[in-house]
């Protein structure tokens, strides 16, 4: 093996690979396209929101985008899409 250093999850996948724990699917084109179609929904940003939050909120996140090097939209957009999805929580 490389010299990756691989996530606790990465490990997991790739010890249940080498086990040989893994099948084949039947019609692997079919499922393919399933998930791809999936995937774009997921990821089309067809609709608007406007929402009002304060001046210092607004600033603090244009200052941490500037930081991370994307758009301060996208970042709302992302943390937005990880706090949903469940990959965010509070303390």
């Amino acid at each position: 093996m490389s010299d990756l250093k691989l996530q606790p999850d990465e490990l997991e996948l790739l010890a249940t690979y080498e086990n040989e724990e893994w099948q084949s699917v039947k019609n692997v084109k079919e499922q393919a396209a399933q998930y791809q179609a999936y995937a774009r929904a997921a990821f089309r940003k067809d609709k608007r929101v406007n929402i009002r939050i304060s001046e210092k909120d607004l600033l603090d996140l244009q200052k941490r985008a500037l930081r991370e090097g994307i758009p301060y939209q996208t970042l709302i957009s992302s943390v937005l899409h990880k706090y949903v999805s469940g990959a965010l929580a509070e303390k």
